[in-house]
């Protein structure tokens, strides 16, 4: 049987998923509260 808290204490994720990871976070993205946001603005502005 499988012991989940021994393999989780040998669990090390890969490397490339660690920076994937960094990569997302860093990235600044334009989402959908920008746009809006942006939108609001310009409308404000007018």
């Amino acid at each position: 049987m499988i012991n989940f808290d021994e393999e989780i204490e040998k669990f090390q994720p890969s490397l490339e998923i660690e920076q994937a990871e960094d990569i997302i976070k860093n990235n600044d993205l334009t989402d959908m509260t920008d746009i809006l946001k942006e939108l609001l603005k310009e409308k404000n502005d007018n």
